[in-house]
C-alpha cells in the first residue's frame, strides 16, 4: 500500500451497490484520507452512516474530480460513459462497476484471485473494469480448475437474486409477497421485473440478443473469455431471476480438455483462494445463497462430482453474495491490489 491515504469518491451511493462499497472501504481499512459519496442532485445533502462516519451526499453533476485519486462507479452504463472521462481528464483512477468499458480492449478487466496480472494496463485509460456478478463467481470456481486441466466447455444456469436488480428488485419482492400472501394480485407497475417475481422463475434478465440470448447470458461469455485469456472456451449460459433477496446461485456444468476427475478437482478447489469448499454428501451438506453466501466474502462450492455422461465433465453449485464479491467488495480488492501495482 502507498503511505499517503487517498481522497475516494464512489458515485452511485445511495444504491445497493454504491452503499457496500462504502461499508467495504470502510470495513476493510481501505488508506483513505476523505470519502465523497456522489449521487444525483435528488439525493444531494442526504446523510449516510458509514461505521462511525456521517458522509453528505454530493452532486455528482457538480463534483470537482481533481479532488480525490480514485473514484468507485455503480450508477448505470450511461453516467459512467459520462462521468469517468471527466474524472480520468482530473487525474483520478476509474473502478467501474457497470457495462460500459468491460469488452474494450484497452481495459483491464480484473478479479484479483484471477488475473491480478491485468491490473498492469492501467495506464493506458485510467479505467479499471469489474465484471458482471455471476461472471465473477463463475471465474473463481473455474481459475484453479482451468490452470490445471483447462476449461473447453461450460454449461451454466443461474439463479440470480432480486438485489441484482437493486433496491427496487428488492422492494418488488417484498411487495408482491405481501400481496400473493394476502391473496391480492401483485403489481408489476415500476419495479424491474415483466412479471411478478414473488412466488415465480424468471428466465430473463436484462435485454435480449438477437441471438435469442439475454445480455446477462452473453456478459458471462465475453467477460468469461476476457478474464481467463482465452478465445476458445465454449459458454453456454441460461440467466434466470429467483425471488431471493440476496446471494446468485448456479449450476455449473463443464468439461475439462485434460482429465481431472472431481477428487483432484476439490484438492484444488479447497486450496483456491477466495473460495470456501462446502461439499458434503449428506442434507445441508452444500452451501445456499442465504445461509452461507449472503453477507459474506467468499464464493462458495458445493455439490461437485463428476458428470456421469462425460469421461472429462464435472458438475458443481456455486454461490456467492452478489453485492459484495459480486460487485462492491471486488471492486475494493481491485482498489487495493491497484494501490500494491502503483506503489511497487
Amino acid at each position: 500500500m502507498v503511505a499517503k491515504p487517498l481522497n475516494v469518491a464512489v458515485l452511485g451511493a445511495t444504491g445497493a451497490v454504491g452503499t457496500a462499497m462504502l461499508e467495504s472501504l470502510v470495513a476493510r481499512e481501505f488508506p483513505f484520507s476523505e470519502l465523497y459519496p456522489l449521487a444525483s442532485e435528488r439525493s444531494a445533502g442526504r446523510i449516510l452512516h458509514c461505521g462511525a462516519r456521517q458522509l453528505v451526499v454530493q452532486d455528482a453533476a457538480q463534483f470537482d474530480f481533481s479532488r480525490v485519486q480514485l473514484a468507485l462507479f455503480s450508477a448505470g452504463a450511461e453516467l459512467s460513459k459520462r462521468y469517468a472521462p471527466r474524472a480520468v481528464a482530473a487525474g483520478c483512477l476509474v473502478i467501474d462497476n457497470t457495462s460500459c468499458f468491460r469488452y474494450e480492449d484497452d481495459v483491464p478487466l480484473v478479479v484479483p484471485e484471477v488475473n491480478p496480472e491485468s491490473i498492469s494496463h492501467w495506464r493506458r485509460r485510467h479505467i479499471i473494469a469489474n465484471p458482471n456478478c455471476s461472471t465473477i463467481q463463475l471465474v473463481v470456481a473455474l481459475k484453479p480448475l482451468h490452470d490445471v486441466a483447462g476449461v473447453g466447455r461450460v454449461n451454466v444456469a443461474t439463479y440470480q437474486a432480486v438485489s441484482g436488480a437493486g433496491r427496487n428488485g428488492v422492494e418488488a419482492l417484498r411487495q408482491q409477497s405481501e400481496a400473493i400472501l394476502a391473496e391480492r394480485q401483485p403489481s408489476v407497475e415500476n419495479t424491474p421485473f415483466p412479471v411478478p417475481i414473488a412466488f415465480n422463475v424468471l428466465p430473463h434478465i436484462d435485454r435480449f440478443e438477437d441471438n435469442g440470448y439475454t445480455r446477462e447470458e452473453m456478459k458471462m461469455v465475453w467477460e468469461t473469455r476476457k478474464i481467463l485469456a482465452d478465445q476458445s472456451i465454449a459458454i453456454n449460459p441460461s440467466c434466470v431471476r429467483v425471488p431471493v433477496f440476496y446471494g446468485h446461485s448456479m449450476a455449473v456444468h463443464l468439461e475439462t480438455r485434460k482429465p481431472l476427475g472431481a477428487v483432484k478437482a476439490r484438492e484444488l478447489l479447497r486450496s483456491a483462494p477466495g473460495l470456501r469448499l462446502l461439499d458434503e454428501v449428506r442434507d445441508a451438506g452444500y452451501p445456499t445463497p442465504t445461509q452461507q453466501a449472503a453477507g459474506r466474502d467468499e464464493v462458495w462450492v458445493g455439490r461437485l462430482r463428476d458428470d456421469i455422461s462425460h469421461p472429462r465433465g464435472l458438475s458443481m453449485w456455486v454461490v456467492s453474495d452478489n453485492l459484495r464479491k459480486g460487485a462492491a467488495l471486488n471492486s475494493v480488492e481491485i482498489a487495493e491490489l491497484w494501490l500494491r501495482h502503483a506503489s511497487a
